[in-house]
């Protein structure tokens, strides 16, 4: 395939895209609107001659030139909407929307996202008089020296002064001089900071971000850092004052925390976030964002790049980039020096004749023109900026004499440029620094603060017998002081298993801690043991503060639930051990119990003994390896709205359910005698931890349909098609805890257990075993996880309701709004809706069809038709993802293409259109035209099962719309959408129910209630 791309802008940025953009083998042509000398007469680069302000003609100009994508250089067109504008015509462009760019075009609206979303950023206050914020300077607690005009300013518009009083008089200039025009009316004063300025950039679906190296650049004019402001004047990449672990935690914490927060505000962004960042003493603090490339740092970063852009770019824009992550260079460095015209950056001439662009590039260095132009055969200066010289060198020292020669042969009078570029980054490379533990990976200095932070948590878990003070060797307990007589101590070890993986991936660490309390003091309750203290031990390649300390208060609000203290731990940071981000963790209980009350009694558990089941939480933490192969394969993310009936949350935060601790709640119920043996369900399902507490001539006879089952379990053995016998050993179906009992006491232990807030229910009775026979049977569990809602009162079943059948899971494909899908999407979230949709499937990206099913919580997918050479295999494309969703039920909602043959018969009877007029009449394109050519005085819409024959399938649902005097094809088209509303998801209803299908016999069935 050979496309054809346009990027906008004029500058060295757009030069560097349209470069890189042209070495893809998928590139045919590369046009750059309005571009400069340097885009003018490549092999496969060209300027285009079309108005970039004026998005309608350009998107017909993207339509007549068969532009498979836009590449947005500058922030001004971002800002006025270009993305989306285009978009809206069917034409992707690769860029935030401009909602999204307010990151960028509103410094206020930035400043308050980041506090929004704690994004670590400088103190600051917005004005829009210019006399308030004067008075603020003067008297703020901190150095309120920045001073910045809070729209577009081209780069220049921040002003950094060095007192107070000249801070004023920037403000005078931004706010009543209009240095800025109408960027400076809303003026941002923000704390100075003070550390390494470094930019760091992303590419972004909305979802994934994928980091490029860090760069830096120069603004001031001369050398030295001296001189006025510029939009740069050289930089260079990889920035040496990033490491990798820095890097990692400014993604983290910024770049992916930025991402996220755009997508939970309903404004996902896409393209390129550069966050300007200041690496202070109190780590990385960002200073502004840009919604695009920088320039200079574009010129230093793709020359980096080894992936192939267009490739990269598709990804994003399809949604895909976690699945093709850009590759970058290693083992060198990009230098990147501005050449500008004599006077920048204030009057400067332009014409000046330019030469020696090809010796520079002899040389094995990169040109990269920006203000310059084409006048009689000539390359002439055009602009402040005139050209960068780009070298890429094993290191920072060699790179700039590469530079500085190409520089030397490149000449124009008056010409201005810098000779010490990245001077900052070789006095950093050049300090002798000796080795030490931190630069092996291992943070002493954090590992204590850790500890600073979590003592007081751990403090106020002391209690009877043990006053808590970390930092010791060892931990004391008073078991004496604690009451106990005749004790004996019980222990206990466990952890939390991949349950961790969906904490990690959610980012939610707060609750991850109880699970690791529970697991453990539920374990020792089986001994009939109070839990004493607990241990924990927190492991990770890199320690991050902010996450460890989140765990390790989640374990100690936990060991205060289940009354016991949290006496010691251990940190452990162990580099390479564990990827990025990924942490584990055990812990270890012990507890007591007095002699005589040891469990369990196995002297005294016989046949006909009573089984009472305590409720979980949830899942509590077994079968999460299970549950996320589960989740993988079904059409869910773990961002995703849960699945019905189980809450207004997200499927995350409901897996997430922390382990239920029982020791405060049973530990009264366990001594009271009326008990035999307690078992926690634990790994192992109920199949294997209730004969763990049996004697070994008894099983136990359970019925799931005596107790509730929340939804979430019927979710997973419905999805992941789990067998009876796979649930019962996996999971613990509902019920946390079991007691064996008398049956003479049953009710007073129910009485006891819902005393103490526990909700329980008599599940089954002991058993006779026989050597060799399941010691566990667990009837009806699946018939009872299909029972929708259930109550039980005192331990047994109060009203069983109907069964409730399964929705049909619906594709939607559409190629731009879905003109019908908010309708669908409407209907199907309905309680009593037969349908589900579960996937919305678009032949292009960035349509408002797309945004649609983002806000409702629907997975998207985008299957390009032009990547693929023929129908059938773009319709094949389509199947693997009906496939990979389960679909039962298409509809095609504005979806313009054809389908193939094959397609079409392999989902016959199963494919829903709606056609805007009453079918056989006015079939094909133009159904408005053709009715009001043919004046007739009714038309409509009709909803069809889909047929080889256009137009030409069953029909299912019709509405009349009648045809009104003066009626215009764009009035009628109005009302005919408004039938179409009501019938489309009625029809689809009707077919998800099954209350219409297709014969046999091709020919229409309706099935009628009984």
């Amino acid at each position: 395939m050979a496309a054809r791309v346009l990027v906008i802008g004029s500058g060295g940025r757009e030069h560097t895209l349209a470069w890189k953009l042209a070495q893809s083998s998928h590139v045919q042509q590369v046009l750059v609107a309005p571009g400069n000398a340097g885009t003018a007469c490549s092999e496969k680069i060209s300027n285009a001659a079309i108005s970039t302000s004026d998005h309608s003609a350009l998107a017909q100009f993207c339509k007549d030139e068969k532009i498979e994508f836009v590449v947005v250089g500058p922030e001004a067109p971002l800002a006025a909407g270009i993305v989306g504008n285009l978009a809206a015509a069917g034409v992707r462009c690769f860029g935030p929307t401009a909602q999204a760019a307010q990151l960028e075009s509103s410094k206020r609206f930035a400043k308050e996202f980041m506090d929004r979303h704690g994004i670590p950023t400088a103190q600051w206050r917005a004005f829009t008089k210019p006399e308030e914020a004067c008075s603020f300077i003067m008297s703020a607690d901190f150095p309120a020296l920045v001073v910045k005009a809070s729209g577009l300013a081209a780069g220049k518009g921040v002003i950094v002064a060095e007192s107070r009083e000249e801070a004023c008089r920037a403000v005078q200039e931004i706010m009543q001089d209009k240095a800025f025009g109408a960027a400076g009316e809303t003026v941002v004063i923000e704390e100075l900071l003070e550390g390494e300025e470094v930019s760091c950039l992303c590419f972004t679906d909305g979802r994934t971000v994928a980091p490029m190296p860090p760069a830096q650049d120069h603004k001031r004019l001369l050398e030295g850092d001296r001189g006025p402001n510029t939009g740069g004047m050289g930089a260079y990449c990889p920035a040496p004052q990033v490491s990798k672990d820095l890097l990692l935690r400014i993604t983290n914490t910024i770049l992916q925390r930025t991402v996220n927060g755009m997508q939970q505000e309903g404004t996902p962004y896409t393209g390129i976030l550069y966050a300007g960042i200041m690496l202070t003493k109190d780590g990385p603090k960002v200073l502004e964002f840009n919604c695009r490339f920088g320039d200079p740092e574009c010129q230093v970063i793709l020359p980096l790049l080894k992936s192939d852009l267009y490739e990269v770019i598709q990804s994003t824009l399809d949604g895909l980039l976690c699945a093709s992550l850009p590759v970058w260079l290693g083992n060198c460095m990009a230098i990147t020096v501005v050449m500008a015209s004599q006077g920048y950056p204030g009057d400067y001439a332009k014409g000046v004749e330019i030469t020696g662009v090809a010796e520079a590039q002899a040389l094995g260095l990169e040109v990269f023109q920006a203000g310059t132009a084409l006048k009689d055969g000539k390359v002439v200066t055009n602009g402040g900026r005139v050209l960068t010289v780009t070298a890429i060198r094993e290191d920072l020292i060699s790179a700039l004499e590469g530079a500085k020669k190409g520089l030397a042969a490149i000449k124009f009078e008056g010409a201005v440029y810098r000779k010490d570029i990245g001077y900052r980054a070789i006095a950093f490379l050049q300090q002798p620094r000796g080795l030490t533990y931190k630069d092996s990976g291992v943070d002493i200095a954090a590992g204590n603060l850790l500890v600073k932070k979590i003592k007081p948590l751990a403090k106020a878990t002391s209690r009877p017998g043990c006053d808590v003070d970390l930092g010791g060797f060892a931990g004391l307990f008073d078991l004496k002081a604690a009451g106990f007589k005749d004790p004996l101590l019980v222990s206990g070890t466990d952890g939390v298993g991949t349950k961790l993986k969906i904490a990690q991936q959610c980012n939610k660490h707060d609750t991850i801690g109880q699970d690791l309390v529970a697991m453990c003091v539920n374990d020792i309750l089986a001994q009939g043991a109070e839990p004493l203290f607990f241990l924990d031990y927190f492991s990770c390649g890199k320690l991050d503060l902010d996450t460890a300390a989140a765990v390790v208060a989640g374990i100690a609000k936990a060991c205060g639930k289940a009354g016991c203290a949290l006496l010691g731990g251990e940190t452990a940071e162990m580099p390479d051990m564990y990827p990025p981000g990924d942490y584990d963790l055990a812990g270890f209980a012990v507890g007591a119990v007095e002699r005589g009350q040891k469990l369990p009694q196995l002297d005294g558990i016989t046949e006909g003994d009573v089984v009472v089941g305590i409720a979980s939480s949830g899942l509590h933490s077994n079968g999460f390896s299970l549950v996320r192969k589960i989740v993988a394969k079904s059409s869910l993310q773990y961002s995703s709205p849960a699945p019905d009936g189980c809450g207004d949350q997200t499927l995350g935060d409901l897996l997430l359910t922390p382990t239920r601790i029982y020791s405060q709640s049973l530990l009264p119920v366990l001594h009271s005698g009326h008990v035999k043996a307690f078992a926690h369900i634990t790994g192992g399902g109920l199949l294997e931890n209730i004969p763990r507490v049996l004697p070994p001539k008894c099983g136990v006879d359970l019925d799931a349909q005596t107790w509730r089952i929340p939804k979430i379990f019927s979710w997973l053995q419905q999805e992941g098609h789990l067998s009876e016998e796979e649930m019962a050993r996996t999971f613990n179906c509902g019920i946390g805890a079991a007691l064996v009992v008398s049956k003479d006491l049953t009710e007073q232990v129910l009485r006891d257990i819902q005393q103490h807030q526990e909700e329980a229910w008599v599940i089954g009775r002991v058993v006779a075993c026989p050597e060799g026979s399941p010691r566990v049977r667990v009837r009806h569990l699946v018939e009872a996880m299909r029972i929708n809602g259930s109550g039980l009162e005192n331990g047994t079943m109060k009203s069983h309701f109907p069964v409730q059948l399964k929705k049909a899971r619906v594709a939607v494909l559409i190629s731009g709004t879905g003109s019908n899908l908010q309708a669908l999407i409407d209907s199907t979230q309905e309680p009593s809706s037969a349908a589900h949709i579960a996937v919305v499937i678009s032949n292009k990206a960035e349509v408002a069809g797309l945004d649609k099913a983002a806000r409702a919580g629907i997975p998207t997918r985008v299957i390009n038709h032009k990547l693929y050479k023929s129908r059938v295999e773009f319709d094949t494309a389509i199947n693997q993802v009906l496939e990979e969703f389960s679909i039962d039920i298409v509809c095609l909602a504005g979806f313009m293409r054809i389908l193939s043959g094959p397609f079409v018969r392999k989902w016959n009877g199963k494919m829903l259109n709606i056609h805007p007029s009453l079918l056989p009449s006015f079939r094909g394109s133009n159904a408005h035209e053709q009715a009001l050519d043919a004046g007739v005085t009714v038309t409509g819409c009709t909803v069809h099962f889909v047929a080889e024959e256009v137009d030409a399938g069953q029909i299912i649902l019709q509405e009349a719309v009648p045809v009104k005097r003066g009626d215009t094809v764009a009035t009628l088209s109005e009302r005919v959408k408004l039938a179409e509303h009501k019938i489309f998801p009625k029809a689809l209803q009707l077919v998800a129910s099954g209350a219409v299908r297709l014969g046999d016999d091709g020919r229409l069935c309706c099935v009628q209630e009984e």
